[in-house]
């Protein structure tokens, strides 16, 4: 049996337990730049591993090993009578669930059978962020509850994929109109996804938005910014280089939305914290100020060169995402 996971603290976890089988913990970051529907393509891979590299501080290298380890595994899953997929409710790993399914859809499976555990809640814990809360014995006790993967879930998961790698926005709108319910999780999952994306009332999405409000509320420090989204913002499963990234784009002059004051330099996957760092304060800038209150719109003052999955957005943008009628707006 293999069980596929979505980070080392889970694998760590489920060999520590009493679970039988080869635990392979697959190393991604879907939510953060370029991806492509087939992403074994050499071609395709380069923009992600450029990408990574400058925003998250991950080397090339490192992100080559460990793709190509990881696929090798993939490959090879004829050897196993059962693959179990271990996931819970965040865009993180709905995405990485999507992907895989979208990935084995197209194999002959044979002998071997797919099996699903995803969960959103656990009993006794307030708000649930992932099954790395979870001891080794309460994951224990959720071996065997998985669910048999099925053609419709195959399906679902294919057409996420394949949405979400789009460089079309309309398809990323399209697929929460479709029916997914297939896999219950990815709905509200792909909801915050298209929620990220330049806004029609000031070009910020969600996570600028959230973080403008917390400052203005009186947060001011790294480290409690991030984790006040983590828990407003819990269903994106946002980890803290992913952060770190968008507070730095937010400080870039010019028309920076927001200030860090005192000497620092923002943690890499290398250096996960620096004291200089967890001392800073972070302010609001006037421009931050105007366009939190929606006077300005912050794509039009900066322009924009970002990834969401397939979808490159670029100064030229003529389209804004309306969140209270949930649809785009197009400027022109």
């Amino acid at each position: 049996m293999l069980h596929i996971v979505n980070g080392d603290i889970v694998g760590d976890k489920l060999r520590a337990g009493n679970i039988r089988g080869d635990i392979l913990v697959w190393r991604e970051v879907y939510p953060v730049g370029p991806v492509f529907v087939e992403m074994d393509e050499p071609h395709q891979r380069s923009p992600r591993v450029e990408y990574l590299e400058r925003t998250l501080g991950i080397s090339a290298d490192d992100y080559v090993t460990h793709y190509k380890s990881q696929e090798q595994i993939l490959q090879n899953f004829h050897k196993y009578n059962e693959i179990v997929l271990w996931f819970e409710h965040d865009l993180f790993d709905q995405l990485m669930l999507s992907y895989l399914l979208h990935w084995f859809s197209k194999q002959t499976l044979g002998h071997t059978k797919l099996n699903l555990l995803c969960i959103g809640d656990y009993p006794g814990i307030d708000l649930f962020r992932g099954l790395g809360q979870l001891s080794a014995k309460q994951l224990e006790a959720l071996a065997g509850t998985w669910q048999r993967i099925g053609q419709k879930e195959l399906e679902t998961g294919s057409r996420i994929w394949e949405a979400y790698t789009s460089p079309d926005v309309e398809r990323h709108v399209e697929i929460l109109h479709q029916d997914t319910s297939a896999l219950p999780f990815a709905h509200a999952a792909l909801e915050l996804h298209v929620s990220r994306l330049p806004s029609a009332k000031n070009g910020l999405g969600i996570v600028e938005q959230t973080t403008l409000e917390l400052i203005r509320h009186g947060v001011n420090t790294p480290h409690e910014l991030f984790k006040e989204i983590g828990n407003r913002l819990s269903v994106l499963g946002m980890g803290d280089l992913e952060f770190w990234y968008r507070l730095r784009c937010m400080s870039e002059r010019p028309h920076a939305l927001l200030e860090i004051r005192g000497p620092h330099t923002f943690p890499d996957h290398r250096k996960k914290t620096t004291a200089s760092f967890e001392k800073c304060e972070v302010a609001l800038t006037e421009v931050g100020m105007t366009v939190a209150a929606g006077v300005k719109d912050w794509v039009e003052m900066k322009g924009i060169n970002e990834w969401y999955g397939g979808l490159r957005l670029h100064d030229d943008l003529t389209w804004r995402w309306d969140s209270d009628r949930k649809q785009l707006v197009y400027t022109e």
